[in-house]
């Protein structure tokens, strides 16, 4: 079973993230009302009945401590993937990033997209987010989210966005670390993938401060996805730990 939950894992992410069956049968709403998927497809009937779904306003967190996070992170290679609604990076494997929570290693596999960003901090939703998708060797997900806020022009957007405009396929080279902030604090909690099919049990690492991309980066992966954030989702009784202040 562990085996079968892995390989669904991997090809889940690899391929997914936004998650996208052979031909999408769904598509992103206003990010505000509820898209209720499962009525395109019965098979996301968790993205309405989850009681552990994501994003969330990060903004009423009910413990504050200080993560043990640390990175691997730096100059990577990999493949765009690019669809309707999708902006992705596949990382080759082997090259050693990734992120270690609580003395668990996550290795990377992608970083995809969405305009604006998916959690809230106290209502505000910055303009961009970047999620690095990681898994454990026994499946598990853990995603760190960057949030992007319009400054200076940033190294890795660029490197991506001239892959972009040679399309689906075209291999890039960027340092993961340009996209990350240096003092690297997270609100963490347990959710969800954000898109069908919605599946639980995801380690979510946020970061507490953007980073800057200028207003033509942001721009641009805005035309190229459109408006991709899923409408917040209640937080109920989870736990939510925010940095120290």
């Amino acid at each position: 079973m562990k085996s079968n939950f892995v390989s669904f894992t991997l090809a889940t992410v690899l391929f997914a993230s936004p998650i996208f069956a052979a031909e999408k049968d769904w598509n992103f709403g206003d990010g505000v009302t509820d898209e209720r998927w499962s009525l395109a497809n019965p098979d996301y009937a968790l993205c309405d009945a989850g009681l552990n779904q994501s994003p969330i306003d990060l903004g009423t967190p009910n413990a504050r401590s200080n993560i043990s996070l640390s990175t691997t992170f730096g100059t990577a290679s990999g493949t765009l993937a690019l669809a309707e609604e999708k902006v992705q990076v596949n990382f080759s494997p082997g090259q050693g990033q990734g992120m270690n929570s609580g003395g668990i290693l996550f290795n990377l596999l992608q970083v995809h997209f969405h305009t604006p960003s998916e959690h809230a901090i106290e209502g505000e939703r910055f303009p961009l987010v970047a999620h690095f998708v990681h898994a454990t060797d026994d499946g598990r997900l853990g995603v760190l989210g960057v949030m992007f806020a319009q400054g200076a022009a940033n190294e890795g957007l660029s490197d991506i966005l001239e892959a972009h405009s040679s399309g689906d396929g075209t291999p890039v080279t960027f340092d993961i670390a340009t996209m990350i902030p240096n003092d690297l604090n997270v609100y963490r909690y347990m959710g969800s993938l954000t898109t069908p099919p919605c599946s639980e049990g995801v380690n979510w690492h946020v970061a507490d401060t953007p980073v800057e991309a200028s207003a033509e980066q942001i721009g641009a992966l805005r035309d190229a996805l459109g408006q991709t954030a899923r409408s917040l989702q209640p937080q109920s009784t989870r736990l939510v730990v925010a940095p120290t202040e």
